[in-house]
């Protein structure tokens, strides 16, 4: 056999490899959606920020609403691409994710996170119809800091230059950091609670509760030694108090780490919650 027959024998051979064999079962997944790593922060900014931008590739179906993820990490690590597994499966379900990053401490202390998490929201309503989205129908989901974070933006007053937040879903959140004397609690807020009284209350979701809020779904484990599951439990209690829509959910028998994987069991009750109070992800 000459080696041109060769070679054009071991090309049929592999184009019968590549027929016969089926593309991967999340091909389809891949192709549902598009992705982007945006800068969201101004070139005046402390420092450059980035998000990566999930969209449904059916523009027929937007605008979508958005659903920003903020990682964890005790504010002094962690990345939003830990958060982009969740972006991408919003995606496949009609949602538009933003997961976001934020200056971590204790380089930069609070409130450079919550001044972060704003300036994403003001990009989001500034460049709305550019990507497709709706930025009337926006959502915040985070854990741990990340949770801390997303129920502190979704406290905040109202104003014109951010898009309305409809849900916040937080899980194992400190939502009373009055109570800590956490080395990350205290790198964050840049001091002890005694020496820091009014900030350590400021950066706490519980103390700006009032009526006319978001709805909040909380999640928090039972046996969390991290962040006591009564931050979560009082949070709601004050926010159902105050005519707050709320639906907060032990997982009995697991830690701080156990509940970010054991929660799921509820994701259909969060993405229930979500559709209920954010709309349904994209029009029919």
């Amino acid at each position: 056999m000459t080696r041109m027959s060769l070679l054009f024998q071991r090309l049929a051979l592999l184009l019968v490899f590549l027929i016969a064999v089926p593309a991967p079962a999340s091909a389809a997944f891949w192709d549902s959606y598009r992705s982007e790593t945006l800068a969201f922060t101004p070139a005046d900014w402390p420092a450059k920020l980035e998000g990566d931008l999930f969209v449904p590739k059916d523009k027929k179906k937007g605008p979508y609403p958005v659903v920003v993820l903020v990682h964890g990490g005790a504010w002094n690590k962690g990345d939003k691409k830990t958060m982009n597994k969740a972006g991408r499966a919003l995606a496949e379900k009609g949602y538009a994710a933003f997961a976001v990053n934020y200056r971590l401490a204790p380089q930069h202390q609070y409130p450079a996170q919550l001044d972060d998490m704003l300036q994403a929201l003001r990009w989001l309503k500034q460049n709305a119809p550019h990507y497709g989205l709706d930025a009337n129908r926006v959502a915040l989901w985070g854990y741990s800091a990340g949770g801390h974070l997303a129920a502190l933006v979704g406290v905040q007053p109202i104003t014109t230059d951010i898009p309305p937040i409809k849900v916040v879903i937080a899980g194992g959140a400190p939502a009373d950091l009055r109570t800590s004397d956490a080395p990350s609690v205290r790198a964050f807020l840049g001091g002890t609670r005694q020496d820091k009284a009014a900030v350590y209350s400021d950066a706490s979701p519980i103390t700006h509760v009032q009526s006319g809020l978001p709805a909040f779904f909380l999640y928090h484990g039972g046996r969390d030694e991290l962040v006591e599951p009564s931050q979560s439990e009082r949070f709601a209690a004050a926010l159902k108090e105050e005519g707050v829509p709320v639906q907060f959910v032990k997982i009995d028998g697991k830690d701080h780490r156990q509940a970010a994987s054991a929660v799921k069991r509820y994701l259909p009750d969060m993405m229930g919650f979500l559709e209920k109070y954010l709309g349904p992800a994209a029009r029919q």
